[in-house]
């Protein structure tokens, strides 16, 4: 008869931990046994992604698309990225939802139904691009630290909901209000329910935009639960933590939201360029708040070889956080000389434009496609990496594809 190995009281002691409560008759569990709750589902039927998704971890989840996934005009939710800093709740029940505004700044609490929201208030739809402060991360040398994104954490969909500004005028803003704070329904990766794992925020004249969104439809449907259901900030144009999912509570501050995740070099960048690697106080750390000009060639995928002769129709999506792109270039040899592309307009404003261009290649070889975008003020991609920072954010490189001639 072949021995048992029991569980170590140490790694059961873990699970408990992780679970939340007492495993009964956990002492029996074989050695090396993960129980059924603790075990990874498979997070393309998980979040109805595309299994071409990549995840870059799974406590929490983080999962990023690749740069030809995301050639849709209207980015579908198979190929939106999953950016979390704790544990997705439970579905909520839509019908006990509430949102309360409260704050030092707020004339009167109020808490709202989401039928009240949806009854007494206009609805709105925009697309909203909404970009990660750290999409790119991986390209930073030294390494910085966090979820290694290269380039597919950013998306542009259609957003559907009341303007915040309309749900906090109705409660009724003080003078003195300067910055608003959220307060969601995911839980802190210790599962401590005193602890929040983010709750981020903005300046008041971001939340009092007509862009700015408490939306609960996402191209026309209800909300993923892993996009937010039921209820979602979406602050369009500024890191995408700025739009917090399954939101139950904004407070209108005073002064600067202090939430976790707004303080350290937690979505800030130092004010001033620094050396690789250079340690940098708080006191010299600014909040991110509008994103770069940046862009993505979306087709053909890096790779792609094309027979002497023919053209290549490249297309692709440009933005530039609260302004609007005004050129967009592309260049074969590696930047030494530009042409013009093709590029539409935004359908509203914070949208991501869509651009196209043919191109020649003169010979047989190895090319690479470079795109660079400027904003309506001039500011151009850099060509590579810009400013180094603690957290490897804002990295707005010129993308680039490999093309084989041959």
């Amino acid at each position: 008869m072949k021995r048992r190995f029991f569980i170590e009281k140490t790694v059961l002691a873990s699970m408990t931990t992780l679970l939340g409560t007492d495993i009964v008759l956990g002492a029996t569990m074989p050695k090396g046994y993960t129980p059924l709750a603790l075990q990874e589902p498979d997070p393309f039927q998980l979040f109805s992604k595309d299994t071409r998704m990549t995840v870059l971890n799974n406590k929490p989840w983080n999962i990023e698309a690749k740069a030809h996934l995301l050639d849709d005009k209207i980015t579908p939710n198979k190929y939106m990225f999953i950016r979390n800093n704790g544990i997705i709740p439970d579905k909520p029940d839509a019908k006990t939802w509430t949102l309360t505004i409260d704050g030092e700044s707020v004339k009167e609490q109020k808490s709202y139904t989401l039928e009240d929201l949806k009854s007494k208030f206009e609805l709105y739809t925009y697309q909203l691009t909404l970009e990660c402060g750290g999409n790119g991360r991986s390209e930073f040398d030294p390494p910085a630290k966090g979820n290694q994104w290269t380039i597919g954490a950013v998306s542009c969909a259609n957003w559907t909901g009341v303007r915040l500004r309309d749900v906090l005028e109705d409660a009724g803003i003080k003078a003195d209000a300067v910055y608003i704070g959220y307060h969601a329904a995911d839980i802190h990766l210790s599962r401590n329910p005193e602890k929040e794992p983010i709750s981020r925020g903005a300046p008041m004249a971001k939340a009092l935009q007509d862009e700015t969104l408490l939306a609960f439809q996402m191209n026309g449907e209800d909300i993923p639960l892993a996009h937010g259901y039921p209820l979602r900030l979406v602050a369009g144009g500024w890191p995408a933590s700025v739009s917090g999912k399954w939101v139950n509570r904004i407070s209108i501050r005073n002064k600067e939201h202090d939430g976790p995740k707004m303080g350290g070099t937690s979505y800030r960048v130092p004010c001033k360029p620094v050396g690789p690697g250079e340690k940098v106080a708080d006191e010299d750390m600014c909040i991110i708040e509008s994103m770069p000009v940046k862009s993505l060639i979306t087709y053909p995928m890096s790779g792609a070889i094309l027979k002497k002769g023919k053209q290549l129709n490249i297309r692709g999506h440009a933005w530039a956080g609260e302004l609007e792109v005004a050129k967009m270039e592309y260049s074969i040899d590696f930047g030494s000389t530009w042409k013009r592309c093709a590029l539409e307009k935004p359908s509203n404003r914070l949208a991501w434009q869509h651009f196209s261009a043919s191109v020649s290649f003169p010979k047989e070889g190895y090319y690479e496609v470079w795109a660079r975008a400027t904003d309506s003020r001039g500011t151009a991609q850099p060509m590579l990496l810009p400013g180094w920072n603690p957290k490897g954010y804002l990295n707005n490189a010129c993308h680039r594809i490999a093309i084989k001639i041959t």
